[in-house]
């Protein structure tokens, strides 16, 4: 792979084509599901925006590799958890604010949830307490905070790779037992392997830091090359064909970004929709559902309102991450930058 560079722009154009895609596959082939579109879906355009949802294990590999990026730079586990709340937080009550108060006001009345169930989807805690989502695509970000929490005490706790690496490894054979007996697991393993170890996502998380490692290092460790093929491999039992091949590819394209052959990717409109990526994801499902479902009740033609839906998404995400997410972010790092016991550390081999 080429040097580390200080910041890895194609990663960022692939986070928000892989939003795009997610919020593409929400507003056509999954509403039509859901509620029915008013108009005639072609099989090949349903059957390639199908692919959408997978835009979320891309996800899940690029968190791989910048979480551990990031353990590197922090020295206290405080302040990690200070950098990811900052990151996440700030920008996720505001969705659920806005999409608790649209969703009441335009619908759908099924993906309306209580006040005491939106306050405690700001805990990202809910999922585990049996409540529901104050918009869908929140599942996927308590998985995120799940494995934040399990790698910091790994990194923190352990603290050398060599270590770490051991622990990675019987999680990926936990891994690969649970998803091919899943249908036969039960209470309270299924509870354990499922939700809090997230056997289905974890190998991605976890390929994402060894390429991070192998970015880094220049020099690939055997071991860790064994480990990535492990993890890479695991995609193939745990989704069904044709999808398995997609989410390999996903490995590809990341591997060409990381090994700077996507840098053309790198341009000001990518550029801009990853940085709105994060805010894309929290507010444009739900929202997008209820101004979907009120143009078809003004009358209105079905893809007029999936263009409406998607307006008012670019629209908040944009008010998000230029009014909260970059100004914590920007406060963030100038108090870190005053407190020089934050200098920044490896992960020992």
């Amino acid at each position: 792979m080429t040097s580390p560079q200080p910041r890895l722009q194609s990663l960022d154009a692939l986070r928000g084509l892989a939003a795009l895609g997610v919020v593409l596959f929400h507003y056509i082939p999954y509403y039509d599901k859901l509620y029915g579109h008013h108009f005639a879906l072609a099989d090949s355009v349903t059957g390639l925006l199908e692919f959408g949802r997978y835009g979320v294990h891309l996800f899940f590999i690029i968190s791989g590799f910048v979480i551990l990026m990031t353990l590197e730079r922090t020295r206290h586990a405080g302040w990690f958890a200070l950098a990811r709340g900052v990151r996440l937080l700030p920008a996720l009550w505001t969705g659920i604010l806005l999409t608790f108060l649209m969703v009441h006001i335009l619908g759908p009345a099924d993906r309306a949830v209580s006040l005491p169930q939106a306050i405690l989807n700001t805990t990202l805690l809910h999922e585990y307490l049996g409540q529901p989502h104050v918009d869908g695509a929140y599942w996927s970000l308590v998985v995120e905070v799940t494995f934040y929490a399990w790698i910091a005490l790994l990194f923190f706790g352990l603290g050398e790779w060599r270590r770490i690496r051991w622990v990675i490894t019987g999680w990926l054979m936990l891994s690969y037992a649970g998803v091919i007996w899943w249908s036969e697991l039960s209470a309270p393993i299924d509870f354990w392997l499922k939700d809090l170890m997230f056997i289905k996502y974890a190998p991605l998380f976890f390929s994402g830091m060894i390429l991070y490692r192998q970015y880094r290092q220049l020099q690939p460790d055997r071991f860790d090359q064994c480990l990535l093929a492990l993890a890479i491999a695991h995609c193939l039992i745990a989704y069904k064909a044709p999808f398995n091949v997609f989410v390999l590819g996903c490995y590809g394209v990341f591997w060409l970004a990381v090994s700077g052959r996507l840098t053309w990717l790198a341009n000001r409109p990518l550029l801009w929709l990853g940085s709105l990526s994060y805010s894309l994801y929290l507010v444009h499902q739900n929202i997008g559902y209820g101004i979907i479902g009120w143009a078809y009740a003004y009358g209105l033609p079905g893809p007029v309102g999936i263009l409406l839906a998607l307006g008012t998404a670019f629209a908040l995400a944009t008010l998000i991450h230029y009014r909260i997410e970059q100004p914590c972010l920007a406060w963030f790092r100038n108090r870190r930058a005053q407190r020089p016991s934050v200098a920044p550390q490896s992960c020992p081999g």
